[in-house]
């Protein structure tokens, strides 16, 4: 057990250095076991958050994300709405002072069954 979860560590790491390292606008955690976002994370990608743009964290076991998460990429624009849509547990995602497409703020309302929050298009997050 301790060796898979080491594993898991392991690929979470080269993922986030490789991001950091090539410069990418994509962050990459699909299938690492993530039951949470890792607060290493942030200090790792302090440098580099202001440019991702996409991040996936598909076949995870996440049961949430923090405020911290949604004001430390608060750059993303594309919301997989489909997958959230396919997510029985899923009661709620805040996705404020974000800079959502027009296509995302259209088509999510009507397709989810959970609350979507966001701000007016626009908006800007208050200084911290």
């Amino acid at each position: 057990m301790l060796r898979k979860m080491g594993e898991a560590v392991a690929r979470v790491a080269r993922k986030v250095n490789e991001t950091v390292e090539s410069g990418s606008d994509t962050l990459d955690l699909a299938e690492c076991k993530l039951v949470s976002f890792p607060i290493g994370i942030y200090k790792v990608l302090r440098n580099v958050t202001d440019q991702i743009h996409l991040i996936t964290l598909a076949n995870n076991e996440l049961k949430s994300l923090t405020s911290k998460f949604m004001t430390t990429f608060s750059q993303l624009r594309d919301v997989p709405v489909e997958k959230l849509a396919a997510m029985p547990a899923l009661r709620s995602i805040n996705l404020r002072f974000n800079p959502l497409n027009a296509e995302v703020r259209v088509i999510a309302p009507p397709l989810i069954k959970f609350d979507m929050l966001m701000s007016p298009e626009g908006a800007r997050a208050p200084p911290p």
